[in-house]
């Protein structure tokens, strides 16, 4: 059984120092202790374009998916170092993720997951990057 409702969620990405702050609606579905948020994303580059993202919450770990103009897939699990990819029309490439801090708190659908995370690209370190996601209910 699952359930979905509308939400408002606001995605904090820090990035070199420097954090990229976005606010925007989101569908909720709960599917026994899955939590996964959806929403669009627009493209900001001349030929537009969206691209659809998922965000898959379990009891310890975080799945970022994205499908449409940009295609990748990212994992987060604290001190874990797990596998993903990006794909755009411009370039393709293998990529990992070690997490180095996570938190979640979550109730019924709505709270933040909070992580950071190295990011390996060929298995280099690319950069170290954070994430904080606020879901709350749509009024």
């Amino acid at each position: 059984m699952s359930d979905n409702t509308q939400a408002k969620i606001r995605l904090v990405s820090r990035v070199d120092g420097e954090d990229v702050v976005q606010e925007m609606p989101a569908e909720l579905i709960q599917k026994g202790t899955v939590l996964y948020v959806r929403y669009e994303e627009l493209d900001a580059s001349p030929q537009g374009g969206a691209t659809r993202t998922t965000i898959k919450i379990t009891q310890n770990e975080v799945k970022i998916i994205r499908h449409g103009e940009v295609q990748s897939e990212h994992s987060f699990e604290y001190e874990k170092r797990l596998p993903g990819f990006y794909r755009s029309p411009y370039t393709t490439f293998n990529l990992s993720t070690y997490t180095t801090e996570m938190d979640m708190k979550i109730e019924g659908m709505y709270g933040h997951v909070r992580f950071a995370y190295d990011l390996y690209v060929f298995d280099e370190l690319s950069g170290q990057f954070a994430i904080h996601l606020h879901i709350q209910e749509e009024l």
